[in-house]
C-alpha cells in the first residue's frame, strides 16, 4: 500500500472552484487530492466527484473523497477520508473495493491508537495550527506533541500532519516523526508551492511511505 507524502485538501466557495483548484493542483504536480466538498446534496457531490475523478485520472493523480465512502466506491476513487465523527473505518472497509484506501483524522494519541486497531491506511493528526476562518475547540498540536505521539505509536502506518501547514513548517514536522502532510490554504493560495512542498518532502514515488498489514 502506497500513501503519498503530500495531500492537497480541496478548497473553494463553490463546487466549480473546488474543481478548478483540483485541476490547478494536478497541473502543478500534486500526487493526491482529497475532495473536501461540504454542505451539498449527495447527488451534487456525486457529480463533482465524477468530474474530479476525470481530472485526477488524466493527471494520474490519486483521489480521495471526504466522508462519503459510497461515492468514493461509485466513482472508483483511490479511497475515502473519514473525520472522527464519521462511520467507523472497520464498517467502511466492508463496503469498499479491496484496493481502496481509508484515511482518518485524529486529534490525540488515543485517537491514533484506536485507528491503528481499525487498520486504517493512514492517519491525519492535528491540527498543527487552527484555522483562522472556522472556530474549533480542538487544541493545536505542537512539534513536541507530534514527536511524543509518533514515538509512542512506533507504527508503520503513515502519520500525516494537518492544520494550516506552510512550506516553512515542513522540515520541523518531518523531524518530529511525521510521514507527510495534508495541506489546504497554502496550496490554494499558491499552486507553485506544490513544487516546494514536494522538494522538501522528497515526495518521489520511490520515497513514498509503504506499509503492509499482517
Amino acid at each position: 500500500m502506497i500513501v503519498s507524502k503530500l495531500h492537497y485538501i480541496s478548497e473553494g466557495n463553490t463546487p466549480e472552484e473546488h474543481l478548478q483548484n483540483i485541476q490547478s493542483a494536478c497541473t502543478s504536480g500534486v500526487e493526491l487530492v482529497q475532495l473536501n466538498l461540504q454542505n451539498v446534496s449527495e447527488d451534487q457531490l456525486l457529480e463533482v466527484a465524477k468530474s474530479a475523478r476525470e481530472i485526477t485520472f488524466h493527471f494520474q493523480t490519486r483521489l480521495v473523497i471526504s466522508k462519503n465512502y459510497k461515492i468514493a466506491k461509485e466513482v472508483k476513487a483511490e479511497g475515502v477520508y473519514l473525520e472522527t465523527t464519521d462511520v467507523c473505518p472497520t464498517e467502511v472497509r466492508k463496503h469498499l473495493h479491496t484496493w481502496q484506501i481509508i484515511g482518518s483524522a485524529a486529534h490525540n494519541l488515543q485517537d491514533c491508537e484506536t485507528l491503528i486497531t481499525k487498520k486504517v491506511d493512514y492517519i491525519c493528526l492535528g491540527p498543527f495550527k487552527s484555522s483562522t476562518t472556522s472556530k474549533t475547540d480542538i487544541p493545536e498540536l505542537g512539534l513536541k506533541d507530534y514527536e511524543a505521539i509518533t514515538a509512542i505509536l512506533n507504527t508503520e502506518i503513515p502519520i500525516l500532519g494537518f492544520g494550516n501547514i506552510t512550506t516553512d513548517d515542513v522540515t520541523d514536522l518531518l523531524e518530529s516523526g511525521l510521514s507527510g502532510i495534508a495541506v489546504d490554504q497554502a496550496i490554494t493560495q499558491n499552486f507553485d508551492s506544490i513544487k516546494v512542498f514536494n522538494h522538501l518532502l522528497k515526495a518521489s514515488v520511490t520515497a513514498e511511505q509503504r506499509h503492509t498489514f499482517e
